[in-house]
């Protein structure tokens, strides 16, 4: 099976691509990024019903962002570029997951792994890894390599971030190594040759983007073991092959599916970092890029909360505000024959909307103190210390954890509140509320409460750091 061919994509709105050794356009003022968020969310929502059931590859999707600039959102600021923060990348896939949580998914893991080779890279005072890319010399296109990594004297892997932007890439991949101790995982067995490299072999499964992917990031290990080298790929090698998750449950647009990398060369410049195989060696920095993953999914979580409370409200409203009953029963009509807002309400209904409110206002709460946190640890870079981020780990779990309950039990608690409601269902144009559930579902299923529980109590108790572990 070969890869899927690409569709077209539109223009760029802000992120066309610049001559070389010129910053890609950017806005000056970051204000202008919730306002094109809410456009691009607005558009999402028209038809996120109908592009779910069709389900299929979101090349379209993609294409909407790209038209907006938001995958270029998350770049390093630098002379005549200006970047937004982790702050705004969360707000942009929390407002976007409300409208289409598996876009959001999508928008996710893309700036996850955007800062692969900042997280990856050599830290301060370190030898770089041997990059021969001229476009990782020394001076860097960003402006801020120079201070923020090592080597200066060095080659340097690629500085991705800028790359993304630049070339208007979207990423899709994992770096985290296999779970199960009897998956090798992918491969990586140095290229003949003089001009150095490897070649990858391996099949992974992942679950965002890899179908409209236009660079995969992934993690590889020379041999099958030792250290784990994260490495970037280009799908459209003739060797890469992609087979689409068409069975998923919920988030059926995020672009899941398997990989298979047969015989595929890895330039050197293309080696983005490394990720020793000694726990006790992993900067604490580097631990942040699971954490940032996970906060980035918490928030597609929080969205599909929060949408779904909203049309739910939605469809509330325009109930309440229906034809008056026969003989007058539920209040006084207007002089059209409605019964205005509000008049007649149902407590038991209003206990529930508030019930639901609550829970969403505080998983949001939980989300946003540990994102602040985040924003906080990874601007300390490589003078982040463990404690440091021994406490953020579990800022994020306690958000990702009282997020993912919020998140279904509001999708779940929904369907019984609008189920019979006029304008609810969707075989009559309504907006198909068991979507939100589904994707609910899908996204929390393979987060483990139990064991975030468990870490958070045992911090809490006995001031246990978790383990620096990528896995997420």
């Amino acid at each position: 099976m070969s890869t899927p061919r690409k569709s077209p994509k539109r223009p760029a709105v802000r992120t066309a691509s610049a001559p070389a050794g010129r910053a890609v356009d950017r806005p000056a003022d970051d204000e202008i990024w919730p306002r094109v968020t809410r456009e691009v969310a607005d558009d999402l929502a028209v038809d996120a019903l109908a592009r779910d059931r069709a389900g299929k590859a979101p090349f379209d999707e993609v294409a909407r962002l790209q038209e907006a600039g938001l995958p270029a959102l998350l770049t390093a600021p630098g002379p005549s570029r200006r970047g937004a923060d982790w702050r705004a990348a969360c707000a942009v896939v929390r407002e976007i997951s409300a409208a289409d949580s598996s876009v959001g998914e999508l928008l996710a893991h893309h700036y996850a792994l955007s800062w692969s080779s900042r997280f990856f890279g050599p830290a301060h005072g370190a030898p770089a890894t041997g990059s021969t890319d001229p476009s990782a010399e020394t001076g860097g296109t960003d402006g801020t390599d120079g201070a923020r990594r090592p080597g200066a004297a060095h080659r340097r892997p690629l500085a991705l971030d800028v790359c993304t932007a630049e070339e208007r890439w979207l990423l899709a991949g994992g770096v985290e190594p296999p779970r199960a101790t009897t998956d090798p995982g992918l491969t990586l067995t140095p290229a003949e040759g003089s001009g150095g490299g490897w070649i990858l072999d391996g099949r992974r499964a992942f679950a965002s983007g890899v179908t409209v992917a236009d660079r995969l990031v992934v993690g590889a290990r020379p041999g099958g073991t030792g250290d784990l080298l994260v490495v970037l790929v280009d799908p459209a090698h003739p060797g890469v092959f992609t087979d689409a998750g068409t069975d998923r449950v919920g988030q059926r647009l995020a672009g899941a599916g398997t990989v298979t990398f047969d015989h595929v060369p890895v330039p050197p410049g293309h080696v983005l970092g490394v990720l020793p195989h000694d726990e006790h060696a992993v900067a604490p920095f580097t631990t942040l890029a699971p954490l940032a993953l996970r906060l980035l999914l918490t928030q597609v979580g929080l969205g599909i909360a929060e949408g779904a409370l909203a049309e739910a409200r939605d469809i509330s409203r325009a109930d309440q505000a229906g034809p008056a009953p026969a003989g007058g029963a539920g209040g006084p009509a207007t002089g059209d024959g409605t019964v205005p807002v509000g008049s007649g309400d149902d407590p038991y209904l209003l206990l529930a909307y508030g019930e639901l409110a609550t829970a969403a206002h505080a998983a949001a709460a939980v989300v946003e103190r540990a994102t602040d946190a985040l924003a906080r640890g990874l601007h300390a870079e490589w003078s982040l210390t463990p404690e440091e981020r021994a406490d953020l780990s579990v800022l994020v779990a306690a958000a990702e954890t009282v997020t993912g309950r919020a998140a279904v039990h509001i999708t779940t608690r929904i369907l019984e509140l609008v189920d019979g409601t006029a304008g609810a269902d969707s075989r009559g144009g309504g907006p198909g509320f068991d979507r939100f559930w589904r994707n609910a579902r899908a996204l929390t299923a393979p987060a483990r409460a139990d064991h975030r529980l468990r870490d958070i109590g045992d911090h809490y108790l006995n001031g246990t750091h978790a383990r620096l572990t990528l896995l997420a």
